[in-house]
């Protein structure tokens, strides 16, 4: 599931909605729908998410924040690490090699490295007990 599916999930679910139902008012079939909201389908498209904010009654920040998610939300991600540091490469090849094993604890903690959005969290330093930026 991508970030936007999730959120489109959500909102669905919410207001209780079918996802044959909202499908329809998108002039879309149930199966892309369901794709989107799974991330089975590549990124959104602005027209798409246009659309989703219409048919639901988006406006403001919240379709801001849908867009946002939308343009982060390709499930087939490239990595261009061409002229870059070889250790930019040897993190993205491994990144890709064991993302599918990390776990949600280790996954938040990356995106506090990468994410410059991403709130500032402490946790204790397990060596001397003492509390520090999550890495």
């Amino acid at each position: 599931m991508t970030p936007f599916g999730e959120k489109l999930r959500a909102i669905r679910s919410a207001r209780k909605l079918a996802l044959k139902d909202m499908a329809a008012g998108l002039q879309v079939s149930p199966a892309y729908l369901s794709a989107m909201e799974h991330g089975r389908r590549g990124k959104p498209s602005r027209r798409f998410v246009h659309r989703v904010c219409q048919y639901l009654g988006i406006i403001w920040d919240e379709a801001e924040e849908l867009q946002n998610l939308a343009d982060l939300s390709h499930p087939r991600v490239t990595v261009d690490t061409a002229g870059l540091d070889p250790k930019a490469t040897l993190a993205a090849n491994l990144l890709a090699e064991n993302i599918a094993a990390m776990d949600e604890a280790a996954l938040d903690r990356l995106l506090v490295l990468v994410d410059p959005k991403a709130p500032d969290e402490t946790v204790p330093d397990e060596e001397e007990g003492e509390t520090g930026p999550q890495t």
